[in-house]
């Protein structure tokens, strides 16, 4: 923690937040025993917090007694793994949103709040200011504003945003964008040294954390919060190398979990491996497709193989996409290349009466998922590049 503009205590906002799922009963009624499961789960695997209402938590279908059931089970956590909890407070209403971030103060392990641009309503850009300067003056917390255009039908300006990141009491951004452009390049290029931007569009993470941001909030992150982690560890210590090769398999899991409205198909995947008592959801949202929910399974299990779950990337190109392109899948027992660094231990040796041939189906299914994650990962770095 350091202290901000107006005084407060701003959260070092660096690192893997993950926006919690908000577990449901097979009858529909809030599962706190999975919720506090899921919550010290992501944190012990690698996520520096969590963060609770967001979009991923189905907010707006939850009851008063709920959201102070999700708050306190979660402070808990956050307070005993001593990590930091930002909570979701804001509407498309100025005054609704100051009484929201206001109530707040009551707990003492919220670090910041995630305060959506005022949505529907559509406000011009200096509406957007005024609305920001009025709720971050009246905040117990340092605000992060939430910046997802397609939701909220308003695309900020960077000199919206630079003006946005002047606000005393505001420590950052969400930046939830579909698409890497030359405002989004410029904008993360001239970044005030106290305003850190999360990346929040899981699919272009690790574009934008190349390009500077300071970390993400990934709803993703909920499978594979290690490798995630590991992600944003090392574009920040400049590990091109290792990070795009995490980018590259992470971005194809990404594309699965999203493949139909957020978060259904990932309440699919953490029921399928046991994590919550139900994949229910609340209307207007309907449970994943089995089909979709399998897909993404198939997904997961190709770039993670049950040896090396928590190792580290289980698939490498021998010496970063060598001339002879040979694929290393890194199960204890396969194959050994050549180490990429010191930080990459997971290769192993052959083991006795193995055969490398034998592994040739499971070897070329990963391949296919890292390629998917390689091309769509770098056309977004290619776009990047012409933009500056």
């Amino acid at each position: 923690m350091r202290a901000g503009k107006l005084g407060l205590m701003q959260p070092s906002l660096h690192g893997l937040y993950v926006p919690l799922i908000t577990p449901f009963t097979p009858d529909g009624d809030l599962a706190p025993g999975a919720l506090e499961k899921l919550a010290r789960h992501v944190i012990d695997a690698g996520a520096a917090g969590l963060v609770i209402f967001g979009t991923t938590g189905e907010p707006a279908t939850l009851t008063a007694a709920e959201r102070h059931s999700i708050l306190e089970i979660c402070a808990r956590v956050c307070r005993e793994r001593g990590a930091t909890l930002i909570a979701g407070a804001g509407t498309n209403d100025t005054a609704g949103t100051l009484q929201a971030v206001r109530d707040l103060a009551a707990w003492p392990e919220v670090s910041a709040a995630l305060t959506v641009v005022p949505y529907y309503t559509r406000p011009s850009q200096e509406g957007v200011i005024a609305h920001f300067t009025q709720v971050a003056a009246g905040s117990p917390v340092p605000v992060i504003v939430y910046n997802i255009p397609y939701r909220t039908g308003i695309s900020l300006s960077p000199g919206t945003i630079r003006e946005l990141a002047g606000i005393p009491g505001i420590a950052g951004m969400k930046h939830a964008v579909s698409g890497i452009d030359q405002d989004t390049v410029a904008l993360l290029a001239a970044l005030p040294g106290d305003f850190a931007v999360l990346a929040g569009e899981d699919m272009l993470v690790s574009p934008l954390l190349a390009l500077g941001a300071a970390g993400g909030i990934l709803a993703s992150a909920h499978v594979c919060t290690g490798e995630f982690a590991r992600l944003i560890a090392a574009w920040r210590s400049g590990a091109a190398g290792p990070a795009r090769r995490i980018g590259h398999r992470l971005v194809a899991l990404s594309a699965a979990l999203f493949a139909e409205p957020n978060p259904v198909v990932i309440k699919g995947v953490l029921h399928a491996q046991g994590m919550i008592p139900s994949p229910a959801v609340r209307l207007p949202l309907l449970p994943a497709r089995q089909e979709t929910v399998d897909a993404a399974l198939g997904v997961l299990n190709a770039i993670q193989g049950p040896a090396d779950r928590d190792l580290g990337p289980p698939l490498l190109l021998a010496a970063d996409r060598a001339p002879q392109d040979r694929l290393v899948p890194a199960v204890g027992g396969l194959a050994r290349a050549p180490l990429l660094d010191a930080h990459q231990p997971w290769l192993d040796e052959v083991g006795p009466g193995e055969e490398p041939a034998d592994l040739l189906p499971a070897a070329e299914a990963r391949l296919q998922v890292h390629q998917l994650g390689h091309d769509v990962l770098d056309a977004v770095e290619r776009l990047a590049v012409q933009e500056v």
